[in-house]
């Protein structure tokens, strides 16, 4: 029987506590191999080329130069997939921005948060990480698009994302013109961080993003992305389109789930909606996607060369969810012609 190769794990991290107990608890995986540790950039980047790791775990704030500037200078020279491991900041998504792939959020060992928690996400991303492609998605969208008069802004699109999904999103809204039906997002991210993030979109987008809250509305040039740790479904009371978020189970694996807003919006919206389903590891979404398609909306799956995971994609693609299958930097372009489309 062939032995499975672990993964090889550089840890960067400028305290030495936490550096210790963080590769000690993620080695405890039989599936993972601590290969080396590392203080600041410099000494990580000596270490990389000594051990090719297969992912490398970073802290934003580090001595002689920040995780952030780090990544701009590795990523084009030397691809690696990246797990950023910090504390609540939304500096995490200027490392998103620079290449890493996913993000835990630190416990603070020095009060005693426990961190268990965080190392069985870790361990999970860091799996996820070792088997994603990095560095060919980087690439600005090839052209903006604008607005037609005959837009149908009465529709409504429904985007359902997970690892990866923080870029793809970024560069799919900030292709889109202001002009554009309601969209409503699932990005599988943990509570506090959706807020930022819809606020950072809010700031490089033409559209307007907010973090979602039972009662709004969805109207056109209007983006909602479900809270943390809350579903999100869409209703409709006469003609006006609104969303609801509350607690619940998880659903295909998560809370919020993309299948939960999908269902809502095959059921409400039927043959108005656009259903997008892109990078991400597992299934949800998939059947919601499927159950849009069977109601009448337009559905379109990320390919397989753009994802950084081709995981909920390709399984709603095997089961006809996916009508139509394109690139990251060409989904707007067919986003919008299918909004477009009578």
């Amino acid at each position: 029987m062939k032995i499975k190769r672990k993964i090889k794990v550089l840890i960067v991290d400028d305290s030495m506590l936490f550096r210790e107990t963080l590769a000690k608890a993620i080695a405890r995986d039989p599936a993972i191999e601590v290969v080396a540790k590392a203080s600041d950039p410099y000494e990580a980047r000596d270490l990389i080329l000594k051990h090719e790791p297969d992912v490398m775990t970073l802290d934003v704030e580090l001595p002689r130069m920040n995780g952030i500037e780090f990544l701009k200078k590795l990523m084009p020279q030397y691809p690696i997939p990246v797990i950023v491991v910090s504390s609540i900041s939304d500096s995490i998504f200027d490392a998103l921005d620079a290449g890493a792939v996913d993000f835990v959020v630190k416990p603070n060992l020095r009060i005693g948060q426990p961190i268990d928690s965080m190392v069985n996400e870790l361990v999970i991303k860091i799996k996820i990480a070792s088997t994603v492609k990095v560095g060919h998605w980087k690439n600005d969208m090839a052209s903006r698009i604008f607005h037609s008069p005959k837009t149908d802004l009465s529709k409504i699109v429904a985007i359902g994302a997970s690892t990866g999904g923080t870029e793809a999103l970024a560069s799919l809204l900030k292709a889109l013109p202001r002009e554009m039906p309601g969209i409503v997002i699932v990005q599988h991210m943990p509570p506090v961080f959706t807020k930022m993030y819809a606020e950072r979109l809010n700031n490089s987008c033409s559209l307007e993003v907010k973090e979602a809250a039972t009662g709004d509305e969805v109207y056109p040039g209007k983006v909602l992305i479900a809270p943390g740790d809350y579903h999100m479904v869409l209703k409709k009371k006469s003609n006006t389109y609104y969303v609801d978020c509350y607690k619940g189970e998880k659903v295909s694996g998560h809370c919020p789930s993309v299948d939960v807003l999908f269902n809502s919006v095959a059921e409400h919206a039927k043959a108005k909606a656009v259903g997008v389903i892109l990078t991400g590891m597992g299934a949800d979404g998939a059947q919601g996607l499927l159950k849009m398609r069977q109601a009448g909306a337009r559905t379109i799956g990320q390919d397989e060369e753009s994802s950084i995971v081709y995981g909920m994609p390709k399984v709603a693609y095997e089961i006809g969810a996916v009508e139509r299958q394109a690139s990251l930097a060409n989904i707007p372009n067919l986003l919008y012609n299918l909004v477009n489309e009578g």
